[in-house]
């Protein structure tokens, strides 16, 4: 693993995705800054973060050969081996929102952004960008439902231990990955879904509420809703929210 550490950087998503189309780099370089001025999240969502206090930094995947058709999985991969380290943590009421938000105690706690290079039906390579809350305990009023690591554990954590611990961790699933192991990072996966299988409010495009329930994610990576006449109906990120 190459490690490249940064003081500040607007973000290190598009830091690897500059360095990535001017130099080779080797599979598994990850970059991680102290402060990341203009992180992107989800729909071009930001991701605010206090300077020092919270882990950001993004990893370079390359020669993943993964159908486009498959990359549900790498979701999968990546971010059930988030969750594997911070339940490990005994973080309380853990779960993965969908698509790849990390929450605790209904707020979130980690948020996860996967850029894929596209190549003849395959995604050759990817640039997984991942921020934690840790240390910091106070967040901005125009940011709801937040927390971090110290607000849960009320103890500090070590950014440069938690780091290692979820790229080791990140290894070990991106194996699983590699050899195909589909059915069991699905299965991993949907046991642990935020409110899978039951009554929830949801808001589409409109901003029109409605009833549904989850019942799992289509072959395609969207979730997969059962509405109240008891059909079924696939949404995109972009297509729905939680209300």
């Amino acid at each position: 693993m190459k490690l490249i550490k940064l003081n500040a950087i607007n973000s290190t998503n598009t830091f690897l995705k500059k360095l990535s189309k001017n130099s080779l780099l080797e599979n598994f370089t990850v970059v991680v800054t102290e402060n990341q001025t203009n992180g992107r999240g989800q729909q071009e969502s930001i991701w605010f973060s206090e300077p020092s206090k919270n882990l950001t930094f993004s990893v370079y995947l390359s020669d993943l050969r993964l159908k486009i058709s498959d990359q549900k999985f790498l979701n999968y991969a990546v971010s059930l081996a988030i969750y594997t380290v911070l339940k490990d943590k005994k973080t309380p009421n853990l779960a993965i929102k969908w698509p790849n938000d990390i929450v605790s105690v209904n707020k979130k706690l980690c948020g996860i952004l996967i850029e894929n290079s596209i190549q003849k039906n395959y995604i050759q390579n990817s640039i997984v960008g991942i921020g934690i809350n840790v240390n910091q305990v106070t967040f901005s009023e125009t940011i709801k439902n937040i927390t971090s690591l110290k607000n849960l554990l009320q103890s500090d954590v070590d950014l440069e231990i938690l780091l290692h611990e979820i790229c080791l961790e990140l290894k070990n699933h991106l194996q699983l990955l590699s050899e195909k192991k589909y059915e069991l990072l699905e299965d991993s996966y949907l046991k642990v879904l935020y409110q899978i299988h039951k009554a929830m409010m949801f808001k589409d495009t409109d901003n029109q509420l409605f009833l549904g329930i989850i019942r799992g994610i289509s072959e395609s990576g969207n979730i997969m809703i059962e509405l109240e006449n008891e059909t079924f109906k696939e949404f995109g990120v972009k297509e729905i929210s939680f209300a």
